[in-house]
């Protein structure tokens, strides 16, 4: 590992097998990245205990990486989750890259990305395994996303194109969507064929992994499963939403805490993954077309933030972006 990281391994049992024994084989690996979310963690965890006994309880591992969070996440594991395998890093080594410190350590033929700001329903973890079990050909598969009041959250998208971002940047998908998929329509009942599955709860099947890769780590945070779900589509593989695997999403919980930055760094992730799949000539036209819709934005929300001050923090973000745009 990187001389700016510690690694910690409290490797223990699944809920309901003997302390300290650790599954040598398993068909299903959870990986939690945590980043100052200790209560939300918490529920997570919760909630996959009440999930395992859909399983043999001993084919079951969990591990948690904690990014250096200072809330007292790793101790909290410590003292109320025994039977997570904890990997304490002495720095942000990013989401990526701590994900991988797991998957390089999980054991399961299946692995299940899973944010530590989620809670899984009942029965979500054997729905996503009963899929993917009956359907070789599905690389990926993905819950049915919940937000905190019960509403639909968009699991999935198109994959990413600069036209297609522009397209929602200008308002335009309301009156014809191409940037996200029309999922209130869906069927809860039937799982559908996708191209992106939304981290927050990522179920990848082993073999998939090991052809094309586990999540590329020069993205510190977003972008990571578009790339891999692209990747495992030019390998042949498909993607897939599970609506019977539903899963409650609190959403942004490590990244509201620096939304500035972030909201930077989302953006630098995109033109990352066009100037990787498409060269420096798409990036650019990416960059061009976030000009041409925060340059209006940020002079908008500069002169209605003395009547709006909600506007001013709109605006600190859109001055940011547009700053160090060119750098990107």
């Amino acid at each position: 590992m990187a001389e700016s990281s510690r690694m910690t391994v409290q490797a223990a049992s699944v809920p309901g097998s003997p302390p300290n024994s650790v599954p040598l084989c398993a068909p299903l690996s959870i990986v939690i990245v945590n980043w100052n979310t200790r209560d939300l963690l918490a529920g997570c965890l919760e909630s996959i205990a009440l999930n395992v006994p859909t399983f043999q309880r001993s084919n079951v591992e969990t591990f948690v990486v904690d990014n250096a969070s200072t809330d007292g996440s790793a101790q909290m594991v410590h003292e109320r989750f025994p039977w997570v395998r904890l990997i304490e890093n002495s720095g942000n080594l990013g989401f990526a890259r701590a994900n991988n410190q797991a998957i390089e350590l999980s054991n399961g033929p299946y692995v299940l990305l899973l944010n530590s700001d989620t809670v899984l329903h009942p029965k979500a973890l054997s729905a996503l395994i009963g899929f993917m079990d009956a359907h070789e050909e599905a690389g990926a598969a993905g819950g049915r996303l919940l937000d905190a009041d019960g509403s639909l959250q968009d699991s999935c998208t198109p994959m990413l194109t600069p036209g297609r971002e522009f397209w929602r940047l200008l308002f335009l998908e309301p009156l014809w969507p191409r940037a996200t998929y029309p999922m209130r329509r869906w069927s809860t009942i039937a799982p559908r064929q996708v191209e992106v599955i939304k981290g927050a709860c990522l179920l990848v099947r082993r073999r998939a992994l090991d052809q094309v890769g586990a999540l590329d780590e020069s993205y510190f945070l977003y972008t990571e499963e578009v790339d891999l779900c692209y990747r495992l589509a030019q390998a042949g593989w498909t993607c897939w939403w599970v609506p019977a695997a539903v899963v409650t999403h609190y959403g942004a919980a490590s990244t509201r805490q620096v939304a500035e930055a972030m909201y930077v760094q989302l953006h630098r992730s995109k033109i990352q993954f066009y100037r990787k799949f498409g060269g420096a000539a798409r990036a650019d036209r990416f960059k061009r077309y976030l000009r041409i819709a925060y340059g209006p934005r940020f002079v908008a929300a500069t002169l209605l933030a003395p009547f709006l001050p909600a506007l001013a923090n709109l605006a600190r973000c859109y001055r940011r972006l547009l700053i160090e745009l060119p750098d990107l």
